[in-house]
């Protein structure tokens, strides 16, 4: 019935579901005071995983901006002493940086995978879940009524798996954009290689944000819908086709929104040797609240895909109709 409701609603341009979505989340206050009250074990877990994560990029950083040249001086038996010089080169960065650090990112990435993904995957749960019945429904309801609507009959098994492939498959692309990157760098003396993996990067990267919004609209149908891992992420793609550059924008807002507060948190940290725990609490609390708005936009641009893909159907089926009836 619910979803009937929200099928009925206008088709929405981009800035009509950042209205929407802001619409949720400021004009209802059971649902800020239960998402504030479902973030608190992510924010306090994305908390100790960001101190850690900082520390480990500034030394990772003083690791590269050591001194090119390497010395080893040795004395002769017969008194004199003779130095060598070696030039050290990315690799010999690289090598040093996994002998010291490799243990701090393993670390981080058990964390992730074990602590920060699952809390997430919660509060996504119940962000989708509960904005949902919000958007359906025009008057407001209570906390507790929110929440036993939001939990009833949900399973955690289908967004998992859907959040794994989607994690997974983000991460590889990821992986080659910043491949990409590495290799521009390297060759960057180069003229004509850099106008080259300059004008590669660009395509990549928005490629990247279009996938991701196919894959984040995957994990709104797993928890919406009866459908998860393979089956949720094709159905998301086949629904948002027409309708993914809107996807595409949403996912560069949320980019830069995030970017924005990961270069401004790092330069406070490297100025100050560390961006210290009140700092760092904004920041988590800021990524926190940009996690609960971009579900909830995901969650409306669902809808939105939904609607203009089964107004698309009733047409195209009107239109075989009409041509049987001649």
């Amino acid at each position: 019935m619910e979803n009937n409701q929200i099928i009925m609603k206008e088709k929405l341009g981009l800035f009509g579901i950042l209205k929407e979505t802001l619409a949720i989340v400021h004009k209802n206050p059971s649902f800020i005071i239960l998402t504030f009250l479902i973030s608190l074990p992510l924010f306090c877990s994305l908390l100790a995983h960001e101190i850690f994560f900082q520390q480990t990029i500034i030394e990772t950083t003083k690791c590269q901006s050591q001194d090119s040249i390497s010395v080893k001086c040795s004395l002769s038996t017969n008194g004199t002493s003779s130095c060598v010089y070696k030039m050290i080169g990315p690799l010999d960065t690289f090598k040093e940086i996994i002998e010291k650090l490799a243990g701090r990112y393993l670390v981080l990435g058990l964390s992730y995978l074990g602590i920060v993904h699952l809390l997430d995957l919660f509060c996504t749960i119940v962000i989708v879940n509960s904005a949902s019945v919000i958007y359906a429904r025009e008057n407001r309801i209570n906390v507790k009524e929110m929440w036993d609507r939001t939990i009833k009959g949900v399973s955690l098994k289908g967004p998992f798996i859907t959040s794994i492939y989607a994690l997974l498959m983000s991460s590889l692309s990821l992986l080659g954009l910043v491949s990409l990157a590495t290799n521009f760098s390297v060759i960057s003396n180069a003229s004509l290689f850099t106008v080259f993996f300059g004008l590669l990067c660009i395509p990549w990267l928005a490629k990247h944000m279009e996938w991701n919004a196919i894959w984040n609209m995957g994990v709104v149908l797993s928890v919406l819908e009866e459908k998860q891992g393979v089956i949720a992420l094709g159905v998301s793609a086949y629904i948002s086709r027409g309708c993914r550059r809107r996807g595409l924008f949403l996912m560069l807002i949320f980019f830069v929104w995030r970017l924005a507060l990961r270069l401004s948190c790092l330069y406070v940290g490297w100025s100050e040797g560390g961006s210290g725990i009140g700092v760092t609490a904004a920041h988590v609390s800021l990524v926190c609240f940009g996690n609960v708005v971009k579900w909830v936009a995901f969650m409306v641009y669902f809808y939105d895909c939904k609607k203009r893909f089964l107004e698309k159907k009733v047409d195209v089926e009107q239109g075989s109709a009409a041509e049987a009836l001649k």
